[in-house]
């Protein structure tokens, strides 16, 4: 069963994601599944700054990946331009254990199915409301959003 969680603009979406970055933990993967302008970016701009990164963050599109330091290392990937690529040109062969992995357009390389411990849907639910739906994860993350459906 999924739980979802509504924001009604881009603060409230990385207020979630600063919530979120408090039950990460090193060797997370997480996808993020949805179009051009959900949310995805806000969401890992709110985890990052929860770990106190304070590079600021940016979709990597046209280089597909960055690394930022923080209380966990964050490694964000956007593999929207990826088509037509080898996975292998990304250079990562494997998710870093040290690390929280965060994908947006995780269905971009298959890969990515097998690593992906968590899996969120983002959907627009009016011109700044989103919708962040938890299709899988471990419990501490799905705890999180049931609580949060209750706030």
């Amino acid at each position: 069963m999924s739980t979802s969680v509504r924001t009604a603009s881009p603060d409230e979406t990385r207020a979630f994601g600063r919530r979120l970055s408090d039950v990460v933990q090193a060797g997370d993967v997480i996808a993020l599944e949805g179009d051009l302008g959900t949310g995805k970016t806000e969401l890992v701009r709110g985890i990052a700054e929860g770990l106190d990164v304070v590079t600021s963050v940016h979709s990597p599109t046209f280089v597909l990946h960055h690394r930022y330091q923080g209380r966990l290392p964050v490694e964000h990937f956007d593999l929207y331009r990826l088509q037509g690529l080898a996975w292998v040109d990304t250079g990562l062969d494997e998710p870093a254990p040290d690390a929280v992995t965060l994908i947006e357009w995780p269905d971009r390389a298959a890969v990515l199915e097998t690593w992906a411990t968590t899996l969120i849907r983002l959907q627009p639910r009016g011109e700044q409301e989103r919708e962040f739906t938890l299709v899988r994860g471990p419990e501490r993350i799905r705890d999180l959003f049931e609580h949060a459906t209750r706030d």
